[in-house]
């Protein structure tokens, strides 16, 4: 077994998966240390030191599968997800690239390419995105609908909230989110007009329980198919195994079968 060969299997082990999550967790918990000023004043030198320890780690890893996977490296997704996170950590955050500094908690999003269970689920979200394009289409032309007649119907005595088609998106948008949507908004309108209920009450069932459960629905969905495709890939390579166990023993009973006189 050459040394690629060797690397390549210790990456794939349990234990480095779960090392490599432990660290993940732990940078977390020091980057969040990082926040508090009082920490820092006690222990802020050591608490340096264990963030750049982190990051050696992962570097480490990651030029350990690059040495692994030479040219396969760049082809999978995750590593290229891997590669970009780790590198905006390595990017110095004096000056005017100080707002790098507060990236670097993108760190913690590195236990998604780790933790197969959490891929699955990006995997599925990223499959619901066409889809989710054509209803958030849908979802756009509702609103704008509904914000040019909000703006006609409420504009003039509701200038905060529908004076302007901008305001009255947003003010659409806090409704549909159901955040303060009656006694906030709803009842005050209806204190001026009294039938404003007509407008309200069917913008919110289309919107918050038709058109966002389609897209918990696309989701949820995508999930199922995605995980239903690598239980098919796992199933086909049992198969293959147990075909190739077959085949070989096939072979050994032809070879003793020749051998009897």
């Amino acid at each position: 077994m050459t040394l690629r060969q060797k690397t390549n299997r210790f990456l794939e082990t349990a234990w480095t998966r779960n090392f490599i999550i432990v660290v993940i967790i732990f940078n977390a918990i020091i980057l969040g240390m990082e926040t508090s000023q009082g920490i820092m004043s006690i222990a802020g030198d050591l608490i340096i030191f264990l963030d750049q320890l982190c990051l050696a780690i992962f570097v480490a890893e990651l030029a350990a599968k690059m040495f692994a996977q030479r040219g396969q490296f760049f082809r999978r997704g995750w590593n290229l997800f891997d590669f970009v996170i780790v590198g905006v950590a390595l990017i110095p955050g004096n000056g005017g690239l100080s707002v790098l500094r507060a990236l670097r908690i993108l760190r913690v999003l590195r236990v998604i390419s780790v933790v197969p269970t959490l891929r699955r689920v990006v995997e599925g979200f990223i499959t619901a995105l066409p889809g989710m394009g054509s209803v958030f289409l849908l979802m756009g032309i509702v609103f704008y609908i509904g914000a040019v007649m909000a703006t006609k119907l409420f504009g003039t005595s509701f200038p905060d909230w529908f004076g302007t088609l901008g305001r009255s998106g947003y003010t659409l948008f806090q409704i549909m989110t159901l955040e303060s949507w009656s006694m906030g908004i709803v009842r005050p309108v209806m204190e001026v007009y009294p039938y404003a209920w007509v407008f309200f009450v069917p913008f919110i069932m289309v919107t918050t329980f038709a058109v966002v459960n389609l897209l918990v629905g696309l989701i949820v969905n995508s999930m199922q198919d995605a995980h239903a495709a690598e239980s098919n890939v796992a199933t086909d390579a049992y198969r293959d195994e147990v075909l190739a166990k077959l085949v070989a023993i096939e072979k050994q009973l032809e070879s003793i079968s020749q051998k009897r006189p």
